[in-house]
C-alpha cells in the first residue's frame, strides 16, 4: 500500500496535529480522547486506487489512567472509532506524585523512538510537543518536562512514552516490593547534632 501525504504539505508529519473536528471530546463514561494523526492510505489496484485512513488516538480520563490504539477504515469517523475503543481496552495506571506530575525521571524506548520524561515542579505545565502533549493532558499530568531524542514518527513516539509512563512506580509500590516502610526509602532526616558530629570530623 502506498502513502499518499495528509492534506496540508509534509510540515505536519509527526507534530501530532489534532484532527478531531472541533477539539477533544469527552463521552458520559468521563474519559477523553485526542486524535494524535490521521494518514490517508491508497492502494492500487485495477482500475485506480482504494483509499482507507489510519486514526492514531489516545485516551485517557485525567486522573492516572491513560490508553493509546490505531485503527484503519475506509471512513475518517470509522477510524477514530475503531482507534478509540481499542485504546479504551488497553489503558494503563500511572502513579502520579501529588496528582500534577511523575515521582521520578524515566526513559521509554520502541523501535526507533526514544523519549526521556522527567518530574517537573508545580507551575512548569507541560513541555512537550505534539503527540507527547496529547498523552499527557489525557493522562492529567500538569507539570512534566518531555524530550523526543529518536524517531518523529508518532505511532513511535506514543508508543515509547507507553513504554516509559510503564515503568513508573510510586514510593509506596517500590517499599512494598522491597518489604520496607516508605519511610525507610527516603532515610532520616539529619538531626542538629548529627549534622555538627560530620562537620567536626
Amino acid at each position: 500500500m502506498a502513502r499518499e501525504p495528509r492534506e496540508g504539505g509534509g510540515g505536519d508529519r509527526g507534530r501530532g496535529r489534532e484532527r478531531s473536528g472541533g477539539g477533544d471530546r469527552e463521552p458520559d463514561d468521563g474519559i477523553i480522547d485526542k486524535l494524535v494523526t490521521i494518514n490517508r492510505v491508497a492502494k492500487v489496484v485495477k482500475g485506480g486506487r482504494r483509499f482507507a485512513f489510519a486514526a492514531l488516538v489516545v485516551v485517557g480520563d485525567q486522573k492516572g489512567r491513560v490508553g493509546y490504539g490505531a485503527g484503519k477504515a475506509r471512513e475518517v469517523p470509522e477510524a477514530i472509532r475503531k482507534a478509540t475503543e481499542r485504546a479504551k481496552r488497553g489503558m494503563i495506571r500511572v502513579p502520579m506524585k501529588e496528582g500534577r506530575t511523575l515521582h521520578h525521571d524515566v526513559v521509554g524506548e520502541f523501535g526507533a523512538g526514544n523519549v526521556i520524561l522527567r518530574s517537573a515542579a508545580a507551575g512548569t505545565g507541560i513541555i512537550a510537543g505534539g503527540p507527547l502533549r496529547a498523552v499527557f493532558e489525557t493522562l492529567g499530568i500538569g507539570d512534566v518536562v518531555a524530550k523526543s531524542l529518536g524517531s518523529r514518527n508518532p505511532h513511535n513516539m506514543v508508543k515509547a512514552a507507553f513504554a516509559a509512563l510503564q515503568k513508573c512506580a510510586s514510593p509506596r509500590s517500590v517499599a512494598t516490593r522491597r518489604g520496607k516502610k516508605v519511610s525507610d526509602l527516603f532515610g532520616r532526616p539529619a538531626t542538629a547534632a548529627t549534622t555538627e558530629a560530620q562537620t567536626n570530623a
